[in-house]
Order: C-alpha cells, then sequence, then structure tokens
C-alpha cells in the first residue's frame, strides 16, 4: 500500500493568491469578469502549487469535456495497417492538442459497434465528433444526428435523397447541410488521367477504390471524364473494382491483364492499390513505365517513394484535411451558437446546404508514369 499524495485544493490556490474561491474558479474555468492583476496572482498560484482541476467537477461548470472523439468507420485491422489513416489522426492530434482537447479513438469493427458508439456519442464524454471513412450504407450518420453531437465530416456526404432518415439510419437530403472536409477527388483523378493521356497511352485502365465511399465514386467519375473526351466512351472492360488495399489492387490488375492484356497505363485509385498493381506487373514482366505506365492517389510518401519504380501520384494533403476538421470543429463549438438552439441535430451546419471545404490537388511526378 502507498500513501495517497495529497493533492492542491481550489481553496488552497484561493489562500495562497489572496482571492476568493469564486474567483480562482472563474479563473480556472476561463470565465469573464476577473480583473487581471487577480486573474494573473490565481494564475501563478496555480503554477506554484501544482494545481490540476478536477475535470469532472469543471465540466460541471463549464459544459465541456475538452474531449473530442474521432470515429472511424473501418475495423482496427484496417486502420492501423493503412498509412492514410495515421497521417489524418496526426493532423487532428495536432489541432487537439493545441487547442488542450483530448482525442478519444473509436473504431467500428461490424454493426454492433454502431450502437455503442452512438451511445458513448449521446452519454456526453465528449464535446463533438469527428467522423471519416463512411460508406453509403453506414447508419453513424442518423446515430449521430440522432445523439445530438456537433460534428465534422471528412470526405463528402452522399446518404441518400430521401428526407430525414430511412432504415437504415442514413441521413438524407435535408442533412446535406453537414460540415465537411475533403480533397477534389473527380479533379485529382481527372489530372491523373490527363497525364496518362498527354503521354501518349490510349487503352488506360482504372483499378477503383470501395465503391461505397464518394472518394471512389467521384475518382471513377474523373477518370470517365478524360476518356470521354479522348475517345469519345470508356471501355467498361478497362475498370475493374477493388477496395484501397494492396491486396485488392494486386486481384484487380491480375484481373485486369486477363480482360485487355494490350493495357497500357493504369490509374490506381489510392497509393496502396497501385502498390499491389505494380507487384503484378512486375511478376508479369511488364515493365513500368515503359510497358505499363502507373499513376497513383494520396501522394502517402512511406508508400509512393519507396515502390519500384517510385509512384507518380496525385498528392492530397492527408494531415492538412485532419487539423481542418478538427479546426472547423473546435470553431463550432466556440462560438456558443450549439448552446443557443435545441441538441437535436447540433452537429449540422445552418445556412446554406452543402457545408463543405474541398482541398486542392496536385501531381507528384515520380519515374512510375
Amino acid at each position: 500500500m502507498t500513501e495517497a499524495v495529497s493533492r492542491p485544493t481550489l481553496e488552497a490556490v484561493a489562500a495562497r493568491a489572496g482571492v476568493s474561491r469564486a474567483t480562482v474558479s472563474r479563473v480556472v474555468n476561463g470565465g469573464d469578469g476577473v480583473r487581471e492583476p487577480l486573474a494573473e496572482r490565481v494564475r501563478r498560484a496555480v503554477e506554484e502549487l501544482g494545481y490540476v482541476p478536477n475535470q469532472a467537477a469543471r465540466s460541471l461548470v463549464t459544459r465541456r469535456h475538452d474531449a473530442v472523439a474521432v470515429v472511424i468507420a473501418e475495423p482496427e485491422s484496417r486502420v492501423f495497417a493503412d498509412p492514410f489513416f495515421a497521417l489524418q489522426l496526426r493532423g487532428i492530434s495536432k489541432e487537439l492538442t493545441a487547442h488542450d482537447n483530448q482525442l478519444v479513438l473509436l473504431l467500428t469493427e461490424g454493426r454492433a459497434d454502431h450502437a455503442r458508439v452512438a451511445r458513448y456519442l449521446a452519454g456526453g464524454h465528449v464535446d463533438g465528433a469527428l467522423v471519416f471513412s463512411l460508406h453509403l450504407d453506414d447508419p453513424l450518420p442518423g446515430l449521430i444526428r440522432d445523439a445530438g453531437v456537433r460534428t465534422v465530416f471528412g470526405g463528402r456526404p452522399d446518404w441518400g435523397e430521401a428526407s430525414g432518415t430511412d432504415g437504415s439510419g442514413r441521413a438524407g437530403a435535408q442533412d446535406r447541410g453537414v460540415v465537411y472536409v475533403d480533397c477534389d477527388n473527380r479533379g485529382g483523378a481527372h489530372t491523373a488521367v490527363r497525364h496518362l493521356v498527354d503521354l501518349g497511352r490510349r487503352r488506360v485502365a482504372h483499378i477503383t477504390g470501395a465503391l461505397d465511399q464518394t472518394s471512389a465514386v467521384d475518382r471513377l467519375d474523373g477518370y470517365r471524364d478524360v476518356m470521354a473526351d479522348v475517345l469519345g466512351e470508356s471501355d467498361p472492360r478497362l475498370v475493374v473494382e477493388s477496395d484501397f488495399t494492396p491486396a485488392g489492387g494486386e486481384r484487380a490488375m491480375r484481373e485486369l491483364l486477363g480482360r485487355c492484356p494490350d493495357v497500357d497505363a493504369v490509374f490506381a485509385a489510392n497509393d496502396l492499390t497501385a502498390l499491389g498493381a505494380l507487384r503484378v506487373l512486375r511478376e508479369n514482366g511488364r515493365r513500368v513505365p515503359e510497358d505499363v505506365a502507373v499513376v497513383g492517389f494520396d501522394d502517402m510518401v512511406p508508400v509512393a517513394e519507396q515502390t519500384d519504380p517510385p509512384l507518380t501520384t496525385v498528392r492530397q494533403d492527408i494531415e492538412e484535411m485532419g487539423r481542418l476538421m478538427a479546426r472547423l470543429l473546435l470553431r463550432g463549438l466556440a462560438d456558443g451558437r450549439d448552446r443557443e438552439h435545441p441538441p437535436a441535430g447540433a452537429g449540422y451546419a445552418e445556412g446554406a446546404p452543402g457545408s463543405g471545404v474541398i482541398l486542392p490537388t496536385t501531381l507528384i511526378r515520380r519515374a512510375s508514369a
């Protein structure tokens, strides 16, 4: 057994500073109405005594927890294997840390986890939520709306046309005003495929991401835009659906070579898919870029610079996307509007529909194309 260490109390700080307990409470909890000389005395006493506010008691006063949930709608095995999530979490963590907020990570392994996450958010443990990697049939948006938690989404939302929510819990047309951050997926894909066409390639294939996610759909649309412009139409045999993973890229590339052995270029939906495609091309004796040029999407440097050959890819600033998501959420929490309106739907932006921020993309040229 060890003897408990006595923690300095609010009263001890008040005595050291020579002020009332109420004055100390206002300063510690960020309240107004304390003259700067007194506030400075309190802050000095807090530092000298090493006083740490009781978070539970502080939350009762401020109605803030200084904690934000980050909800990733993917299983643990995917999150910790894909550097995309690490980059986005790093951006979020940096922004939250700069504002003295804690990050609470919530993952969804399956349908049973959706109710668990919803209960946690509705339980008042966090001030808001950052949610990304949603799939089109995901019930989380509707559950989060019902929880009344201010939310910023990563990725362009597209949850159906019905008003309100349908049986799956998906948010409908009335929720198109959600706050979200995304990159220009369609424009980035357009740039990638145009680059391949400008190199003289005409049998340009596309290995898609998971088509139940808007990023994959937008990148497919960008590919089709260019192919239709160049050839008048796109050959459906040159499009193979995958899932944003290296193994999916390998499977798709094998299928593509079986369908269209004359393929001379591949636009992969992300860098991990391109990594898998490059392996299969090498196994089949196809030289890159001489025989088949390859372009990815994301510019995850640990992947793109270490492929063989180094990968030409479309860069999106993944870390900045995470920082911006957190910044928008904290700004929404600070502006006080969530305390002036009923909580239902407080996670959704007021004003014009489609309150999204779209970040630009850039083509990064390396040796693969």
